[in-house]
């Protein structure tokens, strides 16, 4: 099966793991990448983008022009995959963490038909109906549950 793995970049180093996982039981996977380009062209650890993304007060500049490019090249991630698996890690406090960049991939995965597999429990935030609403499969950290 062709999957496309979703979730805060934050979990980058999770992201990797599965996705070696999942291609260890025969699977074909995409992650968002490891490396962005910063503003002068140099590679920075997806990690350290993140940081910048999350500390800046600039609301344009290479930074936004990043994000924009990732979601696009996410989004054709989970339009050539079979399904997606959303790594929902606890962050911020809140458990099973879902952020809105995830349940935008998310409802294109589900307006396109494709299977939505989720990591963890659903978590207990403002968006928990359009979750249950998109149907996915809670797979409970068990990877072998991905059919």
């Amino acid at each position: 099966m062709k999957i496309t793995v979703c979730g805060s970049i934050a979990f980058i180093d999770e992201m990797m793991e599965v996705k070696l996982r999942l291609e260890e039981m025969g699977h074909e996977v995409k992650m968002p990448p490891t490396e962005m380009v910063d503003g002068t062209g140099a590679a920075i650890p997806a990690k350290q983008y993140y940081h910048f993304r999350k500390t800046t007060t600039q609301t344009d500049g290479w930074i936004w022009d990043r994000k924009e490019e990732a979601m696009r090249n996410h989004f054709n991630k989970v339009m050539w995959a079979d399904a997606i698996l959303i790594l929902n890690y606890d962050k911020n406090n809140v458990a099973c963490h879902v952020g809105a960049n995830t349940l935008l991939e998310m409802g294109l995965a589900f307006h396109h038909g494709k299977r939505i597999y989720v990591f963890d429990q659903i978590p207990e935030l403002p968006c928990k109906e359009e979750i249950l609403g998109m149907k996915p499969t809670v797979i409970d950290t068990d990877l072998s549950r991905i059919v």
